[in-house]
């Protein structure tokens, strides 16, 4: 209320739903990637999907309870990423799992649009159809090239290096690191 009285107009909740009234899965999201979801959930809706979008518009602080409020009566959650966190998975997702604690459904964290690569409706009508079908792992990386990401892997295997990285480059390039005295 104070917001709308100094600047003159309202800051849109912390949250947006979009046609999640009935829906069975919520996609979760937030971001630019939200209209193509929504476009993505209205061509499902037309063709009988129990489909909805659940956007997050701020991120700190998360807004726990309202973000359980909106999903406690879906069948499964699907949260898109387009960031990766090594070691917790996608950041967006670790806070919505706290918001779905003690409800029983499944959630799905899916990576996309890693390295500026387009997030089409035609991946995110196959990944839909997956999640209802209940085919999707717990984490997705959508239309990752496995080929070039094992043929990377393979690379560095076949090149042992001891230490770590950054020493090893200093010493290649004769410059150390640190000295004894």
């Amino acid at each position: 209320a104070e917001f709308k009285q100094v600047f003159g107009r309202d800051t849109g909740g912390l949250i947006h739903t979009y046609r999640t009234e009935d829906a069975e899965t919520i996609v979760v999201s937030m971001g630019s990637v939200l209209g193509t979801i929504k476009d993505t959930v209205d061509e499902m809706r037309d063709d009988g999907h129990r489909i909805g979008v659940l956007g997050i518009t701020s991120f700190r602080p998360f807004p726990l309870h309202l973000v359980r409020a909106a999903l406690h009566k879906a069948r499964r959650v699907v949260v898109l990423e387009k960031s990766l966190a090594v070691g917790i998975g996608g950041i967006l997702s670790t806070d919505v799992r706290m918001a779905m604690s003690g409800l029983h459904m499944p959630g799905y964290t899916v990576v996309a649009g890693l390295g500026g690569r387009a997030i089409t409706r035609k991946s995110l009508h196959q990944l839909f159809r997956k999640a209802e079908q209940g085919l999707l792992e717990p984490l997705t990386f959508l239309d990752l090239d496995w080929n070039v990401v094992n043929k990377q892997l393979a690379r560095e295997r076949s090149v042992r290096r001891s230490g770590p990285v950054a020493e090893n480059i200093l010493r290649d390039i004769g410059t150390v690191a640190s000295k004894i005295a």
